[in-house]
């Protein structure tokens, strides 16, 4: 049996990535991080960044509790947490750019070339929390090494609910 991506015609796989990237761009990526902001009343707008803001920080807080950091680690936390403003910043810019374009104005190259700055923002920000991380993560004794992995292991899902991995 050939895999699913053979399967399906090229310009389908483009089609469909295509319109998956599109519904990722136009919507956001959260209730947490929609950005009211690019077209509601100032106070309103301020209201939503403080709310998009204290999400970030709760997420913050979170994964520092979770992660068991020590006074004398502090400081390394510090930049991972700045890496994760830095990272959330600059989504959110990319965010307010797109919702500031006339709604149809734009071909599909530059549909494609506006998913590609977004991904592209993604993965810079990874490689920066991966680089501030690291330097955390060595600093770690092996009994914190093991409850990081398991933190990052299982971060983000529901309690009680197991991992699924499907066969590519």
């Amino acid at each position: 049996m050939l895999p699913l991506c053979r399967s399906i015609p090229f310009a389908r796989r483009l089609a469909i990535a295509t319109l998956i990237g599109s519904t990722l761009l136009v919507s956001p990526r959260t209730p947490a991080h929609a950005n009211p902001a690019a077209s509601a009343p100032p106070q309103l707008a301020q209201n939503a960044t403080s709310h998009r803001d204290q999400r970030l920080e709760q997420r913050v807080t979170k994964l520092h509790a979770a992660l068991k950091i020590t006074p004398d680690e502090e400081p390394l936390w510090s930049s991972v947490a700045q890496v994760m403003r830095d990272n959330d910043a600059a989504m959110e810019k990319l965010v307010a750019e797109k919702r500031a374009q006339t709604p149809g104005s734009q071909t599909a190259l530059d549909d494609l070339t506006t998913y590609q700055a977004f991904a592209q923002a993604h993965v810079d920000g990874l490689k920066n929390l991966i680089a501030a991380f690291t330097t955390l993560y060595n600093s770690m004794p092996d009994a914190q090494k093991k409850t990081a992995d398991h933190v990052f292991q299982n971060f983000g899902r529901q309690p009680g609910k197991k991992a699924q991995h499907h066969a590519s």
